[in-house]
């Protein structure tokens, strides 16, 4: 996986091409009232952190600086002149990127603000297990049992995905849970390290998750390929992708929500605009409608809506979003 989207010809990594957006979609290329809210997002930060001279705003797995550049296109001119934009990225530096945006291979150290990794866990290489054992997986994709777990992933598993460690060596091998499960320590690793950068704020992971109580019992382990889903073949021309146990990475302090939830705080709705709009405003109801249709997408349930927001409040900053009050 590690070589398949970061080697000299991984995926990610590769110059030229269409860059990820030619092979799956986001919330970030759904709509621009994404960036808009995190923009909404980083501004309450902002206000929490009592607005500093330098407010750092960083996107792990920034992709080729679409969110950096939506999110600096929807703050007030202001806001904009205080902040301090990161693009965290393996892959070179797009040409034509906002000179703004320091582009950088790691998140830099002391930062203050918000750090915001959107689709970046999903990513980040893991091995899979299977009754007790790793799976291998050669270049074409073909699988067969490796050797069995060793004793800081069989203890990720027992803790993390109850019933899918197995057996041990020279035993029986009960499958557990469908026998099958993706094994999280490096994503908890990653996202630690990088929320160890972040000073003083909020650190956002947003992606495709699952918690312990609902672990899918044959894995997620997917590709995808120039729009569609396809078998996830480590050959450097398909995304290789698994769901995040977001559960695991959680820090202290850290919420788990929804998008839809986590979206609709930030005022991002998918409700019709009324309809008296479009005989006073034809052209304002247009824009509303659309506007609506895509909060819808980014809020439904089934879809997008379902994404996981781990939530992480660092150096002392407020919770977000905050607990509601007592009646």
């Amino acid at each position: 996986m590690e070589a398949a989207l970061y080697g000299p010809d991984g995926f990610y990594v590769r110059p030229g091409g269409p860059g990820p957006a030619g092979h799956f979609r986001t919330s970030v290329h759904a709509s621009p009232l994404y960036a808009g809210a995190v923009a909404r997002l980083l501004r309450i930060v902002d206000a929490e952190l009592g607005r500093p001279e330098r407010l750092d705003l960083v996107d792990v797995g920034a992709g080729r600086g679409e969110l950096l550049t939506g999110v600096l296109a929807a703050l007030p001119p202001e806001t904009a002149a205080r902040v301090r934009p990161y693009a965290v990225e393996r892959a070179a530096r797009p040409e034509g990127l906002d000179p703004r945006i320091r582009w950088a291979a790691e998140a830099p150290e002391g930062t203050t603000g918000l750090l915001f990794a959107n689709e970046w866990l999903d990513n980040v290489p893991l091995d899979i297990a299977e009754d007790g054992r790793y799976v291998l997986v050669a270049p074409d994709g073909t699988e067969s049992p490796g050797g069995p777990l060793d004793a800081a992933d069989r203890a990720w598993l027992e803790r993390w995905w109850p019933g899918a460690a197995g057996a041990g060596e020279g035993e029986a091998g009960e499958a557990g849970a469908g026998g099958r499960a993706e094994i999280g320590r490096p994503r908890d690793a990653a996202w630690a390290a990088a929320v160890a950068t972040l000073e003083r704020g909020l650190a956002v992971a947003v992606d495709y998750a699952h918690t312990r109580a609902a672990r899918p019992p044959y894995g997620t382990l997917t590709g995808f390929r120039a729009g569609r889903e396809t078998a996830p073949v480590p050959d450097g021309g398909c995304d290789v992708t698994a769901h995040v146990a977001l559960d695991a990475c959680a820090g202290p302090g850290a919420r788990l929500l929804t998008q839809r939830e986590a979206l609709t705080a930030l005022g991002v709705s998918g409700g019709r605009p009324p309809l008296a709009l479009a005989s006073t405003d034809p052209a304002g109801y247009v824009r509303a409608l659309s506007a609506a249709g895509e909060a819808a997408e980014l809020t439904a349930r089934g879809g997008l809506g379902d994404f996981g927001w781990l939530v992480q409040p660092v150096g002392g900053a407020a919770p977000w979003p905050p607990a509601p009050t007592a009646p």
